[in-house]
């Protein structure tokens, strides 16, 4: 699906994404990424049955107010002893969605000038 939104120049949005992919400014993802306003990070092959307590730890050092985690073709909720190191002692709040809604939301959240990033993995 395309998407078009209005948002500042400059800004990294999703532009498109389907059920193996994601185009950021156009440019299509087909693995596992952390996108930022301000830049697209390669999450180096993540899925969700691997992820680890390290990986909310690296996703606090981004400093985003809100984490969306789009848990692939469904919504599927990581433990919370894997997730603590993300949300602990007032860290980032952690949204958890399907990949689509993920997208989505991270181009709302962008339009309104918000400090967020998008963990979206496709497995």
């Amino acid at each position: 699906m395309k998407l078009h939104d209005s948002v500042p120049s400059g800004v990294h949005v999703v532009t498109a994404y389907g059920a193996d992919y994601v185009a950021v400014n156009g440019v299509r993802y087909g693995d596992s990424i952390v996108l930022l306003p301000e830049r697209v990070i390669a999450w180096g092959g993540r899925t969700f049955a691997a992820l680890t307590a390290q990986d909310f730890a690296f996703l606090r050092t981004l400093e985003a107010e809100i984490v969306l985690l789009g848990t692939g073709a469904r919504q599927r909720f990581p433990h919370p002893r894997l997730t603590a190191a993300l949300t602990q002692l007032g860290g980032s709040g952690l949204e958890v969605m399907d990949a689509q809604a993920a997208c989505r939301t991270y181009n709302i959240l962008v339009a309104e000038a918000r400090k967020v990033a998008a963990a979206i993995l496709f497995q």
